[in-house]
């Protein structure tokens, strides 16, 4: 069996891996604990109707505007999982009223969201407390984007530890193929959505943001996306810079509104549903020295 074990001076711990009692439990998890699928909003469970065979478990949207298939298993998964979800894209792409039927009959769903209804893209998640490895071996050979995440739980009195593992496709062992229908986020998709002043600017931005991590010794990536670049600790943002439009950005800190609001520089507005603060920047003016006091609490705050 599985076990933690936590130790500090004066006392260890081992803490058992506690199965889920049941895939309803599971999925429950999932659905009530945002921070595993931190840029998806998630729209339903249990997604029935237009005919399709079986129901995918969860239907969600991410910060891309992609439609986000979520299957859950609670049993140790192997290759035998991906005819499944494909056919669950294959009737997303099919039926995209459906889910934009889904989209608009949500009562509390984020108004920052760009959706192109009409050019729909798909991503499989796949969650399960065990995923065989070799799974990875088909999964990159699928031009859907694709993600693997174990989660699994561990009990301490009143506390519940999850472990939450993306499973990544080593380098050295990753065959280099043709991808169609997956955009490649990054400077040069920048300058063909967004106004080329601002991109320049962004960009410095990016990189004055790097140069401080790097300075300040913190364990972050850097990750491009459609609307913004993250800087992440593991799977977690811990803060970003935002487009907000097609010319403005802003540095964004995913945190409670009231750890915030008495801080300076002053948020310049916060998105509840994301718990997310944004502060507008003024190219030329903002600098990014005036935020670090912001910058290191977030960090600290994650890693502890």
């Amino acid at each position: 069996m599985e076990t933690v074990i936590i130790k500090n001076k004066s006392n260890t711990k081992v803490l058992p891996n506690k199965q889920f009692i049941s895939e309803e439990e599971f999925e429950k998890l999932v659905f009530n604990t945002p921070e595993i699928l931190e840029d998806v909003f998630l729209l339903k469970r249990q997604v029935r109707g237009s005919g399709k065979k079986g129901i995918p478990d969860i239907i969600g949207i991410d910060q891309n505007g992609n439609i986000c298939i979520i299957e859950m298993k609670n049993i140790v998964v192997d290759a035998s999982i991906i005819l499944q979800v494909l056919e669950y894209a294959l009737w997303a792409e099919s039926y995209p009223d459906s889910i934009k039927n889904l989209w608009h009959e949500c009562k509390n769903k984020p108004d920052d969201f760009e959706i192109s209804w009409d050019k729909l893209n798909v991503r499989i998640i796949v969650i399960a407390p065990k995923i065989i490895s070799s799974t990875l071996k088909f999964v990159e050979r699928i031009d859907y984007s694709f993600d693997l995440i174990e989660v699994r739980q561990y009990i301490d009195g009143d506390n519940q530890l999850l472990f939450v593992n993306k499973l990544e496709v080593e380098k050295d062992t990753k065959k280099i193929k043709p991808v169609s229908g997956l955009e490649t986020y990054d400077e040069d998709f920048y300058r063909k959505e967004r106004n080329q002043d601002s991109v320049i600017e962004f960009m410095k931005y990016v990189k004055d943001l790097e140069q401080l991590i790097k300075n300040k010794n913190w364990q972050l990536d850097t990750k491009f996306t459609k609307y913004y670049v993250s800087f992440k600790y593991g799977l977690a943002n811990v803060f970003s810079l935002n487009w907000v439009g097609t010319k403005s950005f802003a540095f964004a800190i995913r945190m409670p509104k009231d750890e915030l609001e008495n801080m300076i520089p002053k948020m310049t507005n916060y998105n509840i549903h994301w718990k997310q603060a944004l502060y507008y920047i003024e190219p030329g003016k903002t600098e990014i020295k005036d935020y670090i006091n912001i910058f290191e609490y977030a960090y600290k705050k994650l890693i502890g």
